[in-house]
C-alpha cells in the first residue's frame, strides 16, 4: 500500500466537515468511509465514521466504529460517540465505562461561551459528557450516580436545561435560585472566553495591518479592513445612492471605478506621474481631516457599502481639497448640519469638508481650466485656480471631458453632469430617514441623479481599453465597538437570561412536584411572547390537567394547535382531556388528524385508541395502545391506558401486566401505581390497594382522587374514622370536586354526624345539582331526621334523574311508609 499523503487526508477531512455542517449526511458518510480506507490507523477517521452512522440514526454501525478508541478511552470524540449510541442501544454499562476511561481528557473541560456563529468547539466539554453519563447511569438504574452526574454537568453550565429536567423529572429535591445564578466559577470561564476572543480578533486586525503596504500602514488615519466589516451596517436599511458623475448625496458618494484596467485608480498627474502618497496627503492649513471608507455592498455585487462582512474593503486615505467641477468643495461652503455630519476629532487647524469632495480627490477628477464653479448653496463664482495656466491638462481632465455631456441645460441646482451622453437627470425623492433628510426644501444634498439605482450599463472606451463600471459607495461612519467582545455586555446578557431561566425552572420544578397552583403562578409572570411558545403552553395545559380542570386544560391544548399544528409531543394528554369531557367528535378529528400527519407517532396511536375507547370499542382501543407501545417501548402512559381498557375487558391479569410495564418504564409515572390500586381494590385485596394507592399518592401528593381513593379502601375495611381523614383531606385540595365532598358526606352520615353531613350535601348539590345520588344520600339524611316531606322530595327527584336505579329508590320510599305504621300502634298505645 503506498504511504499516506497528509494533503489528501486534510482534504477528505475538510469535505467530511463541510458535508456535516450542512446536514449532507449521506456525502459525509461516503467521505468518511474514503478517509477510514485510505487511513485505517487514525482514531480521527474511525470517530468521523462513528459520528456520521450516529447522525444517520444508524446507532449499531456508530457503535461498531467507535468502540475501537471509545472503549479505550483514548479519543474523547470516539468516546463520546461510542457512549451516545450506548445509550440509543441500552447498554448502559458499555458507555459508562467508556466515559469513565476517558474522564483524563474531559474532566475539568469547559468551552462554555466559546461558541459562536464563527467558530465551534469540535468535542464536548465536562458539562455535556456528564450530562450523558447521567442519562446511562440513569438507565443502569443507578440513581444517586446519575444525580450526581447531572449536578456535575450543571454546576460547569447552568444552561444544560436536559440535565436539570432530569432531575426534576427524578423526583429530587432541588433549589433552583442555586442553579441559574452567575456563580464564581461561571464567570472566570465568561473572562476567559471573552479574553480569547478579543486576542483573537486582535490577532487577526495585527496580520491584516501586517499585510498592508508600509506607506498604507504608517500613514495617519488608514483603518485595516476588518475593523469595518465585523461590525454590521447599522444604517443597513438606507437606499444605496449611486454617483453618476458628478453629483454627492447626503450620507455616501458612488463613482465609477474599473476593475480591469487597474491604472484608472491611479491616474498620472499633471506632469505625468501616478498619484501616489506625497500628492495625497493632506496638506497643512485649514483642510477638512475625514477618513473615507471604501468597501463592498452586501445586497449589490456591483455595489459597494460600509460595514460589509464579505469582500476585503480599501484602506482608509486622507486627501487634499480639490475644487471644480461646476461646485465648490471648499472650506467656505456651508455645512450640511440637517443632514450628515462629517466632522472627525481634529488634531491641529484641521477643519471639516464636505464627503463629496473626498471622493472626487481620490478618484483625481479635475475640472478644466476656466470653469465657473457653483457652490453648495447654489452661488456662482468665478473659479480660482491654483494651477498654472500654461501646463497641460491632466490626465483625469481629458478623462472627464469625455465623459461631460453635450448639453449645458441643468435641472434646478443640479450641475450638468451625467453618466453617459443624453442621459436625462432626475430627482429622486429623499429617502425617510433622519440620518438622509436634507438641509432645506430648496436643497439638492441627498438627491439621486441619475434617476437609477442601479450601475451605469454603458461601458467606456479609456485610452483605448473597454472597462465595465462598478459603482462604489464612500462612507464615513465610525467603526463600532463589536458587542460580542464586550465582556460586561456579556454578562449582563447571561444575568438576564439566568433571571428568565429561573423562573422556567421554578416552574418546572413546581409541577414535577405536582404543586400545580404555584406552577401556573410563575407561568403567568413570564413575558407574553414566551407564554406563547407551545413549550408553556403545554406546561399550562399540563398543570390545569393534572388539577382536574379538563375545561380550562383545553383552552391550552387547542392554541397550541393554532400555533404548532405538527406538534405530537403532549398529544395523548389533550386526547385524555377530551375523553373526559365526552368530547366524542372533538377526539375523533385529533386523532385521524395526528394519524394523517405521522402513522409512526406512538402519540397518534394514543389519541386514536383513546377515541375508540370513548366510543365503546375497547378491542380497537387495546390494538391502538399496543401499537404505540411498539413504536416506542418506554412510553409509560400508553401502558396505562392500555391496562385502563382491559380493566374496562375485566381482564385484571392482563391489566396488572400492563401498568407493571408502565411502571417499568418509569417509576414516578404515578397512574400506573393507581391502576395497580384499582386491579387489586376490585379483587379484594384491600392491604396491596392500600399500599399501592400510598405510593402513588407520595409521588403525587396534591391529587386529591388517590387521598380519596386510600381512604374507600379503608372504609371498605370498616375504618370510616380513618376513611373521614382522607376524605376530609381531599376535599380540602379539591374542594370543587364532588366526588370527594360526596364521600366525605357518606363517612359523616355513617358515623352518625348529622348536620355536618347536610352541610357538606348541601354544598354539594350546589355543585352537582342533577347527580341523582346526591339527592338519594339527601333523602336517607332527612329520613334519619325524621323530615318525611323533605326525604321524599329528594327520592323523587333522585329517581326522575336517574330512572335506572328506580328498584332501590322505591325500596327507601316504602321504608318511609313502613316506619310510619310502625309508629301508629305505640302512639296510641
Amino acid at each position: 500500500m503506498p504511504p499516506t499523503n497528509p494533503s489528501v487526508i486534510s482534504q477528505l477531512r475538510q469535505l467530511i466537515y463541510y458535508h456535516i455542517d450542512n446536514n449532507l449526511l449521506k456525502n459525509a458518510q461516503f467521505y468518511a468511509e474514503r478517509l477510514a480506507a485510505y487511513d485505517h490507523r487514525s482514531t480521527e477517521s474511525a470517530y468521523l465514521l462513528a459520528l456520521c452512522h450516529l447522525r444517520l440514526g444508524d446507532h449499531a454501525s456508530a457503535y461498531e466504529y467507535a468502540k475501537p478508541a471509545g472503549w479505550r478511552g483514548t479519543h474523547l470524540g470516539c468516546a463520546y460517540v461510542f457512549a451516545q449510541a450506548c445509550l440509543a442501544l441500552e447498554r448502559y454499562k458499555d458507555g459508562i465505562t467508556a466515559l469513565e476511561k476517558s474522564r483524563g481528557l474531559w474532566g475539568g473541560k469547559n468551552s462554555f461561551g466559546k461558541h459562536t456563529a464563527s467558530s465551534r468547539q469540535p468535542l464536548p466539554d465536562g458539562a455535556a459528557i456528564n450530562c450523558l453519563l447521567g442519562k446511562l447511569y440513569y438507565g443502569y438504574d443507578n440513581k444517586t450516580k446519575a444525580v450526581s452526574c447531572f449536578e456535575d454537568a450543571l454546576k460547569q453550565n447552568p444552561f444544560m436545561w436536559d440535565a436539570f429536567t432530569m432531575l426534576c423529572d427524578m423526583g429530587t429535591n432541588l433549589k433552583v435560585p442555586n442553579i441559574f445564578k452567575m456563580s464564581p466559577e461561571l464567570e472566570a470561564v465568561l473572562k476567559t472566553s471573552s479574553q480569547e476572543q478579543w486576542e483573537s480578533q486582535s490577532q487577526s486586525k495585527d496580520n491584516t495591518l501586517s499585510a498592508m503596504p508600509d506607506q498604507d500602514r504608517n500613514r495617519p488615519g488608514v483603518r485595516p479592513a476588518s475593523v469595518a466589516s465585523d461590525v454590521p451596517d447599522p444604517f443597513n436599511n438606507v437606499p444605496t445612492r449611486s454617483f453618476a458623475g458628478g453629483l454627492f448625496g447626503t450620507l455616501g458618494i458612488s463613482q465609477k471605478l474599473s476593475e480591469s484596467n487597474p491604472s484608472l485608480t491611479n491616474l498620472p498627474a499633471a506632469g505625468g506621474g501616478g498619484i501616489g502618497p506625497e500628492a495625497m496627503e493632506t496638506p497643512t492649513g485649514p483642510s477638512a481631516s475625514i477618513d473615507v471608507t471604501v468597501v463592498p455592498n452586501r445586497r449589490d455585487p456591483g455595489v459597494v457599502s460600509a460595514f460589509s462582512t464579505e469582500p476585503p474593503q480599501a484602506p482608509v486615505r486622507k486627501m487634499r481639497t480639490i475644487q471644480g467641477l461646476g461646485m465648490d468643495f471648499s472650506m467656505d461652503a456651508p455645512k450640511m448640519s440637517r443632514a450628515v455630519s462629517t466632522k472627525r476629532p481634529q488634531k491641529g487647524p484641521e477643519v471639516e469638508e464636505s464627503a463629496a469632495a473626498q471622493a472626487l480627490r481620490i478618484n483625481g477628477l479635475v475640472p478644466p481650466a476656466g470653469e465657473r464653479k457653483r457652490t453648495v448653496s447654489g452661488q456662482v463664482v468665478p473659479r480660482q485656480s491654483s494651477e498654472d495656466p500654461g501646463a497641460p491638462q491632466r490626465r483625469s481632465v481629458r478623462l472627464f471631458n469625455q465623459i461631460r455631456p453635450a448639453s449645458s441645460k441643468s435641472s434646478s441646482n443640479v450641475p450638468t453632469v451625467g453618466p453617459a451622453p443624453g442621459r436625462e437627470l432626475k430627482k429622486a425623492r429623499p429617502p425617510i430617514s433622519k440620518i438622509m433628510r436634507p438641509s432645506s426644501s430648496t436643497s439638492t444634498v441627498g438627491r439621486q441623479v441619475s434617476g437609477n439605482r442601479k450601475p451605469v450599463d454603458d461601458s467606456m472606451d479609456v485610452d483605448g481599453k473597454d472597462y465595465i463600471p462598478r459603482t462604489w459607495q464612500v462612507t464615513n461612519i465610525p467603526v463600532q465597538k463589536s458587542i460580542e467582545l464586550d465582556p460586561g455586555r456579556h454578562e449582563d446578557a447571561l444575568r438576564t437570561l439566568l433571571d428568565l431561566f429561573k423562573k422556567f425552572g421554578n416552574a418546572y420544578y413546581a409541577l414535577a412536584q405536582f404543586q400545580c397552583q404555584e406552577a401556573l403562578q410563575i407561568y403567568a409572570s413570564l413575558p407574553r411572547a414566551q407564554l406563547e411558545t407551545p413549550w408553556a403552553l403545554a406546561q399550562m395545559g399540563r398543570a390545569h390537567y393534572e388539577q382536574a380542570a379538563y375545561a380550562e386544560a383545553e383552552k391550552y391544548y387547542k392554541r397550541i394547535r393554532q400555533v404548532a399544528p405538527t406538534r405530537f409531543e403532549d398529544m395523548e394528554i389533550y386526547s385524555t382531556i377530551l375523553w373526559h369531557l365526552k368530547r366524542e367528535t372533538d377526539l375523533a378529528f385529533l386523532a385521524h388528524e395526528l394519524i394523517d400527519s405521522s402513522w409512526k407517532s406512538p402519540q397518534a396511536w394514543c389519541a386514536l385508541g383513546n377515541s375508540w375507547s370513548l366510543a365503546g370499542d375497547h378491542e380497537q382501543a387495546l390494538r391502538c395502545f399496543k401499537r404505540a407501545t411498539q413504536l416506542d417501548p418506554k412510553f409509560a402512559y400508553a401502558f396505562t391506558l392500555q391496562g385502563h381498557e382491559h380493566v374496562a375487558n375485566e381482564e385484571y391479569d392482563k391489566a396488572l401486566t400492563s401498568y407493571r410495564h408502565g411502571i417499568a418504564a418509569d417509576k414516578r409515572h404515578y397512574n400506573a401505581w393507581y391502576g395497580v390500586g384499582r386491579v387489586f381494590e376490585k379483587l379484594g385485596n384491600y392491604e396491596k390497594a392500600s399500599k399501592h394507592f400510598e405510593i402513588a399518592s407520595l409521588i403525587n401528593p396534591t391529587n386529591a382522587v388517590l387521598i380519596c381513593c386510600i381512604g374507600t379502601v379503608l372504609e371498605k375495611q370498616k375504618q370510616p374514622r380513618a376513611a373521614l381523614t382522607y376524605f376530609t383531606k381531599a376535599t380540602d385540595l379539591a374542594p370543587r370536586s364532588a366526588l370527594t365532598r360526596f364521600k366525605k358526606a357518606r363517612a359523616l352520615l355513617a358515623l352518625g354526624e348529622m348536620q355536618l353531613a347536610l352541610n357538606e350535601l348541601m354544598i354539594l348539590k350546589d355543585i352537582a345539582p342533577d347527580e341523582a345520588m346526591v339527592h338519594f344520600l339527601l333523602g336517607r339524611l332527612y329520613k334519619n331526621l325524621r323530615d318525611k316531606g323533605q326525604a321524599v322530595r329528594h327520592f323523587t327527584i333522585a329517581l326522575n334523574l336517574d330512572p335506572k336505579a328506580s328498584q332501590k329508590i322505591k325500596e327507601a320510599i316504602e321504608s318511609l311508609e313502613e316506619e310510619d305504621d310502625e309508629d301508629e300502634p305505640s302512639m296510641m298505645a
